[in-house]
């Protein structure tokens, strides 16, 4: 029997605004969320190929607790607060909306920042369209199983980490949830991905302590490879740079969060 009210496809809008002309593979897939390759209409979006993350339906999420994410946001209904805190069917869904609209908006102000992220195109509640990080036969792999060729590139990579880490500071990003598993490599570049988590280093009373934590698994990454780092250094120097608002890069005042 034939469900007479099924559940709209997360690509269907994508395809009626023309954005895309149809779906070529899943990429990957993970506890909240899809990844698919698309093929994009070039004429409406200016690429061959898309990324399509498609979050799952609220029933088959796992929700991680977000209250130490949440530090610092003020909900102002009354209602939406308390169910947030009592987890029910709406708060899910605020809740929900919340991870996907903090994804896109962190996502927009990263790519116009200069850091290396997809850039965003296209959201509806539960999926955002960017851009594609690989070719038509192959995705780019997780850093995680990357084998840079010496010591040299593993050095590069690094590097460009660091910088990426640094300059999502100076936008008042902290990733939250850094590790080799959500860093892409494509033609020697760095490419950061996964952001519902980010949160605000001016209002999360937490976002030193996750800022270490992304350094940390940072540092870990390299030693692995034979580089030396140093996670606490690096965190109080950044933190501290960042604390000066005189140090943020001139090409980047005015496009901070």
């Amino acid at each position: 029997m034939h469900d007479a009210n099924p559940e709209p496809s997360p690509f269907d809008h994508f395809l009626d605004e023309g954005l895309i002309e149809h779906v070529i593979r899943p990429i990957k897939s993970g506890k909240e969320a899809s990844v698919h390759l698309c093929r994009a209409n070039p004429r409406t979006t200016g690429h061959d190929l898309l990324a399509l993350k498609a979050y799952h339906p609220l029933n088959r999420r796992d929700f991680r607790d977000e209250s130490m994410y949440r530090d610092g946001e003020w909900i102002k209904p009354r209602r939406v607060r308390v169910a947030l805190e009592k987890k029910t069917t709406f708060g899910r869904q605020v809740q929900g909306s919340i991870w996907v609209n903090r994804e896109w908006e962190t996502l927009r102000a990263l790519s116009e920042g200069g850091v290396s992220v997809p850039a965003p195109i296209e959201r509806t509640e539960d999926a955002i369209l960017m851009t594609y990080v690989g070719d038509e036969e192959l995705a780019a792999p997780q850093l995680r199983n990357y084998r840079p060729d010496d010591t040299a590139e593993a050095q590069d990579l690094f590097d460009q980490l660091l910088r990426a880490i640094e300059r999502m500071l100076y936008l008042n990003v902290v990733h939250g949830d850094l590790s080799p598993y959500n860093l892409l490599v494509w033609d020697g570049i760095l490419v950061v991905i996964d952001v519902p988590q980010a949160v605000d280093p001016r209002k999360n009373r937490h976002a030193r302590s996750f800022l270490e934590r992304d350094l940390e698994r940072a540092c870990g990454w390299a030693e692995a490879h034979g580089l030396g780092a140093d996670a606490s250094r690096l965190t109080a120097d950044y933190w501290t740079a960042w604390e000066f608002a005189d140090l943020i890069p001139e090409d980047l005042r005015g496009l901070t969060m």
